[in-house]
């Protein structure tokens, strides 16, 4: 096993390889940090030079794995950040919230998306989906990249001593093992944390439900209820409204409930993993006084299956 002194001699020899496919591989979404090495190498820069072949690896790195994720949301949709979704261990963090950001914040979330844990990855392929203009989309991910990864590089620069010393001192008294069990603690506490949200999760999301078949039903009844459509604008727009229901926003719901009767049943229907937004939203509607508010189980595509069983 190499030691740190190895490792260090590595990255200097063939930094901006390194820095490439670290990179690269962050963006694509693999749990593989980045940061750590832009700021090793970045203090192992000697001058502007290599510095500005270190970062200008990074911003090309991030542009391709961005434009890659763009090109699979404007092929395949919303499906793809409802996959991306799925493997998240938190399912609260769904199509339908990182898609208002997005529409919130514009090109500028682009930019930010680098500095955002969680959204680096759903960002471009939102843009996809949405149709953003490619020469757009490029120019704004090159920027969030550039202020991203320069920024890494400049802190390893000018933190280069300390860094230096500190990867010394890791080398005479730990050498690798320092590091794997630093890096360890740091997954583990991350895992625990993931973990215990989805738990807070699961007991928001104890609450009863609607199934699509018993929806139906009450749609045809005499006092139908208010259907809320927490789905995303991409998605909406993709596979079209739903008849009857009221598009909602999950940050703005009183603008879609004001004039319904609070003793009046409401169904929130979103197309997220775990029915997320609609169990918040239900949550929301609650505590605001509204006391038959019940999500769909199952979300749209059980809707679906139930209004086209073929």
């Amino acid at each position: 096993m190499m030691d740190l002194s190895q490792i260090t001699e590595a990255i200097q020899r063939d930094a901006v390889w390194v820095v490439f496919v670290n990179v690269l591989l962050q963006q694509l979404g693999l749990p593989v940090p980045a940061v750590p090495t832009l700021l090793v190498a970045g203090s192992l820069a000697a001058g502007s030079g290599p510095a500005g072949a270190m970062l200008a690896a990074a911003v090309a790195a991030s542009v391709a794995a961005d434009w890659l994720w763009y090109l699979a949301g404007r092929i395949f949709g919303y499906r793809v950040l409802s996959g991306l979704c799925r493997l998240s261990i938190n399912p609260a963090s769904c199509v339908t919230q990182t898609e208002a950001r997005f529409v919130r914040w514009g090109l500028w979330s682009l930019v930010v998306a680098k500095f955002v844990p969680g959204f680096s990855t759903v960002a471009p392929p939102i843009a996809g989906s949405l149709r953003m203009p490619l020469p757009g989309f490029l120019l704004a991910a090159g920027a969030g990249a550039g202020l991203w990864a320069g920024g890494a590089i400049l802190a390893g620069w000018w933190l280069r001593d300390e860094l230096q010393e500190a990867l010394a001192a890791m080398n005479r008294h730990g050498r690798t093992v320092i590091v794997i069990v630093a890096l360890a603690l740091a997954l583990a506490g991350w895992l625990v944390w993931k973990l215990w949200q989805r738990h807070r999760f699961e007991r928001l999301a104890a609450i009863p439900h609607v199934t699509p078949l018993e929806l139906v039903e009450a749609l045809a009844s005499e006092a139908p209820p208010l259907l809320l459509d927490l789905r995303s604008a991409a998605m909406v727009a993709e596979t079209g409204p739903i008849a009857g229901a009221r598009g909602a926003d999950v940050e703005k719901l009183m603008d879609a409930v004001r004039d319904w009767p609070r003793e009046q049943p409401i169904v929130t229907m979103c197309a997220c993993p775990g029915d997320a937004t609609a169990v918040r939203a239900a949550h929301v509607l609650g505590e605001l006084g509204y006391a038959a508010v019940r999500p769909l189980k199952g979300g749209y595509e059980a809707w679906l299956a139930a209004n086209h069983p073929a």
